[in-house]
């Protein structure tokens, strides 16, 4: 297996909604779905490596999943990564 499957292991993708996309325009942040073992400093070598820019900070959150009322069941439970960039540096938003 190659480095660059490790790094997406880690790096799930890009975790675009409405509130994340106005943070990267205002703030330089962005948010990204990353694996549920991962830790802060594999996170910022994985973006650093992937996207070629520099990591200034990287918060974590564990988002637990939604019980449904009408089907039952419950949504999976994921992490989000915040990551914010040093100044002059910026990573493409892609809509998926």
């Amino acid at each position: 297996m190659s480095q660059n499957a490790n790094l997406y292991d880690v790096i799930l993708g890009q975790y675009v909604t409405e509130k994340s996309a106005t943070a990267a325009e205002s703030f330089n942040q962005y948010t990204f779905k990353v694996a549920r073992s991962s830790d802060k400093s594999g996170i910022k070598r994985a973006i650093k490596q992937i996207y070629g820019v520099d990591v200034d900070t990287c918060r974590v959150v564990n988002r637990p999943g939604k019980v449904k009322v009408r089907r039952g069941g419950k949504t999976k439970a994921f992490k989000i990564a915040y990551v914010s960039l040093k100044d002059g540096q910026s990573i493409e938003l892609v809509a998926q």
